[in-house]
């Protein structure tokens, strides 16, 4: 089944691309190659998808995704190595921080390697992935790729030197707005609402700016200016996040998180892949 997808790995975002597939595209073609056997067995029942071995996967498949966290990359690429053909396969990566050149050095040489930065808003068809091509990747493996992601969100493309910034902005970025929800909640009920109450209140608050963001066309500062009248609530507010450095803590996060994706990619070049 030369069309066909392995879903390599069975976390959550390799679940996520696999349930976005099936809704958009049905079943055809789509096996999952997860090594806990509790795991897989768990997938096939819940998919109604294969769960095979690395060697079945990449005879059934042309397109072989890896979703392995970046510390098992070494180990997954030597035994993926000897089932890879670069004139059929091509291999779309979305271990976080793994460059394309520690995946190409695992695998036979000219095998075309796309890298991918999802986030897990693509659990509900709602996820920012970008891609970047390796040295052997041609328009039409980028195409591929982003057809595949195009089922659980938006896509974009960048050259690979910037995805550690988009690790650290898209990937990392959905936890940002967790936490800063979170304390939102605890504010409501400080101010004595009910927890479900306050819940409500930030999540559909927060939903609305997200489109008001996306769908407007006005830069954030022009939104949040009308939100904000001379002497009001808002103003006070305002001044309270600028006095407590929220903007500068929030731009050291973003930093330090890129800082360590590309530490991650260090990391993954010294195992058995970068050797």
């Amino acid at each position: 089944m030369t069309g066909g997808l392995a879903i390599i790995g069975g976390g959550k975002i390799g679940e996520a691309l696999l349930s976005g597939l099936i809704r958009r595209g049905g079943r055809e073609g789509l096996v999952v190659c997860e090594r806990s056997p509790e795991r897989a067995a768990q997938l096939q029942e819940r998919h109604g998808v294969p769960a095979v071995d690395l060697a079945e996967g990449a005879e059934r498949a042309r397109t072989l995704l890896i979703a392995v966290k970046p510390q098992d990359i070494g180990t997954l690429l030597t035994g993926l190595a000897a089932h890879v053909d670069p004139a059929r396969h091509l291999v779309v990566s979305v271990a976080a921080g793994v460059p394309t050149t520690t995946i190409e050095a695992a695998l036979p040489a000219g095998t075309p390697v796309v890298r991918v930065m999802p986030n897990t808003p693509a659990l509900v068809d709602e996820g920012m992935s970008v891609l970047a091509a390796g040295a052997h990747a041609a328009e039409s493996h980028l195409d591929d790729a982003e057809a595949l992601l195009a089922s659980v969100g938006r896509v974009r493309r960048v050259p690979e030197a910037q995805l550690d910034a988009v690790t650290a902005l898209s990937g990392s970025g959905p936890a940002y707005f967790f936490y800063l929800v979170e304390a939102m909640i605890d504010a409501g009920i400080l101010l004595g609402l009910p927890r479900a109450l306050a819940a409500d209140l930030i999540v559909q608050t927060a939903l609305g700016a997200a489109v008001m963001l996306r769908d407007s066309g006005e830069h954030p500062v022009q939104l949040r200016e009308a939100v904000t009248s001379p002497g009001g609530t808002t103003i006070a507010a305002i001044r309270e996040l600028e006095r407590h450095g929220v903007r500068a803590a929030l731009i050291a996060a973003i930093e330090a998180a890129h800082a360590r994706s590309v530490e991650l990619g260090r990391e993954s070049g010294e195992g058995p892949a970068g050797r």
